[in-house]
């Protein structure tokens, strides 16, 4: 049986989010290898699908320009050859061009998922061979044409066709080569390096800048791939980012939800859970003081007392859960007065001496002298010292040493300090028990049984009063728990407020020194 741990409660009956992110990505893998197994090329069907809709958003839009291209080049080529073989030649161009941007725009307008990848790329890769050998023709249109002007301007022809398609189908590199074969060939045949040095110089160096054009390809090609593969993971973290505002939303409301009815769970069962209390306590405390008359068995008189204690608990038990409720709402109204610190600690230490003789205990108290008085709620200071002094008694042995101490802190403001021999909290518990409902193993093996509200409802009350918190406790050497509040609350510290009086009398005052600064 698996065990329960504080993870799994805090989750719910939910899977675990690490396992759902490890096995989304582990199908997410075998999607891609699958894909990758059934691609000619070794790519996802979403990757093939954006570089062919690059290569077909290039064409198209390149369509006009290129058939502009091969008019000029047409009408500047008659100055070497007849005008026939030129029209015969653009018209193998101009029909090429034409046929590859309509189907680029074909392909296009078509859904996502009714396209086949394979087939598309297969048509594409045949019009761009077919558009590429068009342009290479050229070299059959200027067969009558001598000369080196004419070498040189055939060369120059095909070398920007072969940039020219580097540049705008590099997403499909195949037919780019095919291409620049076709290019290759037409240079070999026109120049024809065997016919003089001339000849075979300019084939070089046709040759190199094809090559060049295949190395400028296949960069662009996986360029153009990185970018596809950053746009898909953006694409997806944006999914799952907006999934998980969405879950965080749910849970949001649910939280919300869960506090409403918490609130009104408090709302409604104080009361009901104080009123029939209130009627236990009451009656049991009639019955064990036997106010009107003994009771006929002694043991009765133990049972009421057993009662009223027991009602009594119950009681504190829902005052120390509402106030915790209110305080982590942030609902907890601090009534603020003057505040004796030493007052305070003197009271608590009177109201629990009883209850540390019962154990043996002594309570030793160190207030330093003449402290001033703090801009506190009293009641709220009153629960914390009772709070950490009970903690104190509870785990202290029989016979145990309390020292509570009060006094200055180093910047000006003041603290209390509660010392004890008990069995101390191990260092990996400490936070333990700083949670609701939380207690350390050796606290609940020798300790009274208690709620674990004590140390969250005064680290609350402190924090309202914007002071500070420290717990320090070792295993066998006791626990301290140390309780400051600032020096801006300390009383010789705040500024005393105008009464109306002074204000009445001030504003004279200040209009007499406004005229006579007029005057000077």
């Amino acid at each position: 049986m698996t065990e329960l741990t504080a993870e799994m409660i805090q989750r719910g009956r939910g899977a675990d989010p690490n396992e759902v992110a490890r096995r989304r990505k582990a199908l997410s893998n075998v999607r891609a290898a699958r894909e990758k197994l059934v691609s000619s090329v070794g790519l996802e069907r979403s990757f093939e699908y954006e570089l062919l809709k690059a290569y077909a958003g290039q064409q198209y839009s390149a369509a006009a320009a290129m058939i502009i291209l091969a008019l000029a080049i047409g009408a500047v080529a008659m100055a070497w050859v007849p005008i026939e073989p030129i029209v015969t030649w653009l018209c193998f161009v101009l029909s090429f061009t034409g046929v590859n941007a309509v189907m680029s725009r074909r392909f296009l307008s078509l859904p996502e998922e009714t396209i086949e990848i394979q087939a598309w790329r297969r048509r594409f890769i045949l019009a761009e061979s077919l558009r590429g050998a068009s342009w290479a023709l050229i070299v059959f249109a200027m067969l009558t044409a001598g000369g080196p002007s004419a070498k040189v301007f055939v060369l120059f022809t095909l070398l920007m066709v072969a940039a020219i398609t580097s540049m705008l189908s590099a997403a499909i590199k195949t037919a780019v080569f095919a291409v620049l074969g076709a290019l290759a060939l037409a240079m070999f045949g026109f120049l024809d390096p065997r016919a003089s040095v001339d000849s075979a110089a300019m084939t070089g160096m046709g040759c190199s800048a094809l090559l060049y054009f295949a190395f400028l390809t296949n960069r662009l090609h996986n360029t153009m791939l990185s970018n596809v593969e950053s746009r898909a993971e953006k694409d997806q973290l944006v999914a799952e980012l907006e999934e998980a505002k969405a879950n965080s939303d749910e849970a949001r409301r649910k939280a919300e939800e869960a506090n409403l009815a918490k609130s009104r769970f408090l709302a409604t069962m104080s009361h009901e859970l104080r009123t029939p209390l209130n009627a236990i306590l009451g009656f049991s405390e009639v019955l064990k003081t036997e106010m009107f008359g003994p009771h006929t068995a002694p043991s009765y008189k133990e049972y009421a007392a057993d009662i009223h204690g027991s009602g009594e608990h119950l009681l504190n038990l829902i005052n120390e859960i509402l106030d915790l409720s209110r305080i982590e709402a942030g609902r907890y109204d601090l009534q603020e007065e003057a505040v004796s610190i030493a007052h305070v600690v003197e009271e608590c230490r009177h109201m629990l001496m009883l209850r540390a003789k019962g154990k043996g205990q002594t309570i030793r108290e160190m207030v330093e002298p003449s402290l001033p008085r703090l801009w506190a709620d009293e009641r709220a200071v009153r629960q914390i010292v009772l709070n950490i002094l009970s903690n104190a008694i509870k785990f202290t042995p029989q016979g145990g040493d309390i020292v509570i101490k009060a006094g200055w802190t180093a910047s000006g403001g003041q603290y209390v300090s509660v010392r004890d021999n008990g069995p101390g909290i191990p260092e990996d518990e400490l936070n333990t028990v700083l949670s609701s409902f939380g207690r350390g193993s050796l606290a609940i093996k020798t300790a009274e049984q208690g709620s674990g509200l004590g140390l969250p409802i005064v680290k609350g009350l402190i924090d309202l009063h914007g002071g500070g918190f420290h717990l320090k406790s070792k295993p066998r050497e006791g626990t301290e728990v140390i309780v400051t509040f600032p020096s801006s609350r300390v009383m010789d510290a705040l500024a005393a407020m105008p009464s109306e009086r002074d204000g009445r009398e001030a504003a004279p005052q200040a209009q007499r020194r406004t005229r006579l600064n007029s005057a000077a």
